[in-house]
């Protein structure tokens, strides 16, 4: 049930969902004073050992997708 799972280790960028590619997101950090400067949210990733059309290996998938059961983890 994994929608979007690199092959190998040099097809996925930092920082991005194995699973549903989430990425970074930006916008603006705004001061009282109506500043704004550029900032980034990253996105709760987490190193998982999960089963991978039958073989195991490690994903990075952000948090909801562990949550909501998209990984199966490996034992």
């Amino acid at each position: 049930m994994l929608r979007r799972v690199a092959l190998r280790e040099e097809e996925y960028m930092a920082r991005v969902c194995e699973i549903c590619g989430k990425g970074p997101a930006t916008g603006h950090k705004v001061s009282h004073a109506n500043n704004k400067t550029k900032r980034r949210w990253l996105v709760n990733l987490q190193r998982v050992k999960a089963n991978v059309h039958g073989t195991v290996r490690y994903l990075r998938a952000c948090t909801r997708c562990i949550r909501s059961g998209l990984v199966r983890k490996a034992a």
